[in-house]
């Protein structure tokens, strides 16, 4: 059984879908940290549902990203994790996370990327008026949300109301998580 690791920023969704799916064992793996940069964050709640152990952090705290993410480096090595998740981690990870973990740090972002990188991605696409939105799961490296794709599904959407592309997506996002990581858990 592998270990996982899921960072999160805001309300958990991901995690949540996650975590199920080890917990009813469409996973072969077990969440063994949750890892939020906001105090308070609703994904706290849920993980404390899941019996997950939580490592809440405020980055303020820290004189340097680099002191945190040794920090979270030193968490992840003593849990053994195979697997770095993020999951609406509105944080950019610096070489000493990347380093530790080169290869095992993958990221879901609600765009077919390489096309509205960024933490308004949905947003930007609404602007534009693109019809055809999607969700993208990428490998992190020292790129902005642009890391080798592992997979992808688009969905069309003739609106412009950004919280219902979210809504639209995040259907999407669940299944799609789940699914490439078990393909990523099986090799």
């Amino acid at each position: 059984m592998k270990n996982i690791a899921i960072f999160a920023s805001g309300s958990g969704t991901n995690f949540e879908a996650l975590a199920q799916a080890c917990a009813d064992g469409r996973l072969d793996a077990r969440v063994v940290l949750m890892v939020c940069d906001k105090p308070g964050a609703p994904v706290i709640e849920r993980a404390n549902r899941f019996g997950v152990e939580s490592f809440v952090f405020s980055p303020k705290a820290y004189s340097s990203k680099a002191d945190y993410e040794q920090a979270i480096v030193k968490m992840l090595d003593e849990r053994q994790v195979d697997l770095v998740c993020l999951a609406g981690y509105m944080r950019i990870v610096s070489e000493v996370l990347l380093s530790a973990y080169r290869g095992r740090i993958i990221n879901i972002h609600p765009s077919l990327l390489p096309a509205f990188k960024g933490a308004h991605a949905v947003e930007d696409a609404v602007a534009y008026g693109v019809k055809v939105f999607g969700i993208t799961i990428h490998y992190v490296d020292e790129t902005l949300d642009g890391g080798k794709i592992i997979a992808q599904k688009a969905f069309e959407y003739d609106g412009d109301d950004a919280a219902e592309v979210h809504r639209l997506g995040q259907k999407i996002e669940h299944a799609l998580y789940v699914q490439t990581v078990s393909k990523i858990l099986s090799r």
